[in-house]
């Protein structure tokens, strides 16, 4: 009989390996534009999804599913179905953002080679699952993380990630043939890109900045700032 598993000492990465993990998260775009033509070899997409696959998960129930949409016609159905929403969304916007919501643009559904939906099956490991048993939203959180473990993979392999979230819900699982109990989580266009913005593209353009982190730490209690971590 195998013997019973035990932890590996764990050890923090060296300098070189640090820095180039921090480098990943640090400069993650949210690509909207910039993707180019050229296909992802299967062997890459491998990887980024066994990154994914990797992600923490409540109870270990691993809730996530990728659609891997690559055909230009289901693409394009897909746009239309954004555009649709993205125009409804512009409405929204008034004193003069509406004029810079229109200039961003939102072209990552048809100009990358591949887009991927994240869906959660909310009903993988039963009624009952270990650490859902009172956040029942845990196998939501769990597959964003899946997600981000993809978004930050694609960085290292050169490839860029757009996240589109304006369409509406029954048209795409109407194009994607998503069953009603399966929850969509994310909607991924996935491409190469040759440049990056050095900063968030929104902040770039004007549209918002980045927080102050200070601002955002509090210590043993909501609303009690912390002192400085530097």
């Amino acid at each position: 009989m195998p013997g019973k598993p035990s932890p590996r000492p764990a050890e923090a990465f060296d300098d070189a390996e640090r820095a180039a993990v921090y480098r990943a998260i640090e400069t993650r775009r949210d690509v909207r534009d910039e993707f180019l033509p050229r296909p992802l070899p299967d062997d890459v997409i491998r990887r980024l999804l066994e990154a994914a696959h990797h992600a923490p998960s409540v109870g270990f129930m691993q809730p996530w599913n990728f659609v891997l949409v690559r055909d230009s016609a289901v693409r394009h159905r897909v746009h239309a179905a954004f555009s649709r929403a993205n125009e409804e969304a512009a409405e929204l916007f008034t004193d003069g953002r509406q004029a810079t919501y229109r200039t961003l643009k939102l072209e990552g559904i048809r100009k990358a080679p591949l887009n991927i939906c994240v869906t959660c099956d909310r009903s993988r490991g039963g009624p009952v699952v270990l650490g859902r048993t009172h956040n029942p939203e845990m196998d939501l959180y769990s597959t964003v993380c899946a997600v981000q473990n993809l978004w930050l993979a694609a960085r290292v392999e050169g490839v860029g990630i757009g996240w589109v979230s304006i369409y509406h819900e029954p048209e795409l699982r109407e194009i994607l043939q998503i069953p009603e109990e399966i929850s969509v989580v994310a909607y991924l266009c996935v491409g190469y890109v040759d440049r990056l913005y050095d900063e968030p593209e929104l902040q770039a353009k004007g549209w918002r900045r980045r927080l102050d982190l200070d601002d955002l730490v509090f210590d043993e209690a909501w609303g009690r700032k912390a002192g400085s971590l530097e």
